[in-house]
């Protein structure tokens, strides 16, 4: 199996970066880390790793000047589990999962997750199943269904689910086939454009400016990480769509937050001014969603030629399923991982990964993906198109091997983590939180901003400089 600092140096020379600045990095730590028969470990290394190192880059080409870049593997994969150690006035996390989410039995005798944290999907579910939003309920209903003829009525509803298949049985559809001939981050040069001076700044990311429309978890977390290394990330919400305000909280840390109705003209207007002075646009909608409302990738590039488009989706650009929404839990139920998991621990149905790390590690290789393309923009002009999805990701880290015996790992303890949090003001009560683990050594990350509910900042730029 690879080092991680193998895993580390396809990452960056597949994207582009100098081999020789490898040699700037220490990785520190052993796996396993947790349990779990995956390497989720040095995946959460490796993607921060190449996050932060992107922004040494990015920092010599401003500036001249090399610097080191440190990541423990126990700090990292700490991080990829941030939502769970965050405290807001001492006070842990609420339950995650709303009452009926979670896995059931079909009457074909196979497994199905169901994803109903907002209430347009927890509704569209229960049509389908035309029962009461009762766990007893749901199940008495699903028992007269087939597993994967739900999943595909479910979707057709707006609903989001998804049958565990094993590795075997997802490899074996048109949709991972389509995904297998694709780069775990895809960037794509997508029109003409001169080169963008680096704006005056003494962090790696000073003055450049992030337009990010995501939500939950993956979107977020690149747009936390470009906040961390000096961004001015400005998120988008609508006043309107559902959030998970934990989340909201542990992912706004750095961040301002404004909110515009997209379909409304008025909002449309107030998003184009705003991407007419962005460096970066970070958006987690389903693909062509936004072509729509006058925001694809091309469309972009014309409002401001020289744009970074940074594209997240759930099951890749490519393929038949490239439409299906999703979430990290039920990209894991689809692509093999609750079922290898599952088998590992002798259990017979899904297991789910100790970490939302399809999530956590598509955040860091979305960070970076959009630091090596403006990097990239600084020195030979363009527009650029930068494409990553959660199962992408997944089959990124299963082609990193499987630890033998790691489900016999002991869970990490809240005093093995307390090294790695750090306590903040916000505008929810103080804060305690992880801080990032990409440690470079001339221009530190932090987070210069307060985490604020949404809503809280005008749809305005800041000042640069």
């Amino acid at each position: 199996m690879q080092t991680p600092r193998e895993i580390l140096a396809d990452l960056w020379i597949s994207a582009g970066g100098d081999a020789a600045a490898l040699d700037t990095v220490t990785l520190s730590g052993q796996e396993p880390q947790l349990p779990s028969s995956f390497r989720v470990a040095a995946a959460a290394q490796a993607s921060i790793a190449a996050a932060g190192l992107a922004a040494a880059q990015i920092w010599q080409s401003r500036s001249g000047q090399s610097q080191g870049l440190a990541v423990d593997m126990r700090h990292a994969i700490v991080e990829c589990r941030s939502e769970r150690y965050l405290r807001v006035d001492g006070k842990p996390p609420p339950p995650a999962w709303d009452a009926i989410a979670g896995v059931y039995s079909t009457g074909d005798r196979r497994f199905v997750r169901l994803h109903t944290n907002f209430p347009h999907h927890r509704a569209a579910v229960c049509k389908v199943l035309d029962c009461k939003a009762e766990r007893d309920d749901v199940q008495a209903a699903l028992s007269r269904w087939d597993a994967e003829a739900f999943e595909t009525a479910a979707y057709a509803a707006g609903g989001v689910v998804a049958m565990m298949r094993s590795f075997e049985e997802w490899s074996a559809l048109p949709h991972a086939r389509a995904l297998a001939r694709l780069p775990t981050v895809s960037i794509e040069k997508i029109g003409e454009a001169a080169p963008k001076p680096w704006p005056a700044g003494d962090r790696p990311l000073a003055g450049l400016r992030v337009l990010d429309l995501s939500r939950v978890i993956a979107g977020p977390v690149a747009g936390r990480t470009l906040a961390a290394h000096g961004a001015d990330v400005l998120l988008i919400a609508g006043p309107d769509l559902p959030a998970i305000p934990w989340l909201t909280i542990d992912t706004g840390r750095g961040k301002l937050s404004a909110f515009a109705e997209l379909k409304s003209e008025q909002g449309q207007s107030a998003l184009r001014d705003l991407l007419a002075e962005a460096d970066i646009f970070s958006q987690g909608y389903r693909p062509r969603a936004l072509s729509a409302l006058g925001f694809s990738p091309e469309q972009a590039a014309r409002i401001n030629p020289g744009i970074v488009y940074v594209s997240l989706s759930a099951y890749g650009h490519a393929g038949p399923w490239a439409e299906r929404r999703g979430f990290d839990s039920l990209v894991q139920t689809s692509t093999g991982f609750n079922h290898a998991e599952g088998q590992a621990a002798g259990v017979e149905g899904p297991k789910e990964l100790p970490a939302q790390m399809l999530d956590h590690a598509t955040g860091y290789l979305m960070a970076f993906g959009a630091m090596m393309a403006k990097e990239r923009q600084s020195r030979e002009g363009g527009s650029w198109h930068v494409r990553v999805s959660l199962a992408q990701t997944g089959r990124w880290l299963w082609n990193l091997g499987r630890v033998a015996d790691g489900l016999k790992t002991e869970d990490l303890k809240r005093d093995a983590v307390t090294a790695f949090i750090e306590e903040t003001a916000s505008g929810f009560g103080p804060l305690q939180a992880v801080s990032h683990s990409a440690v470079l050594s001339k221009t530190p990350a932090f987070w210069a901003r307060p985490a604020m509910p949404l809503g809280s900042h005008p749809a305005q730029w800041p000042a640069r400089g």
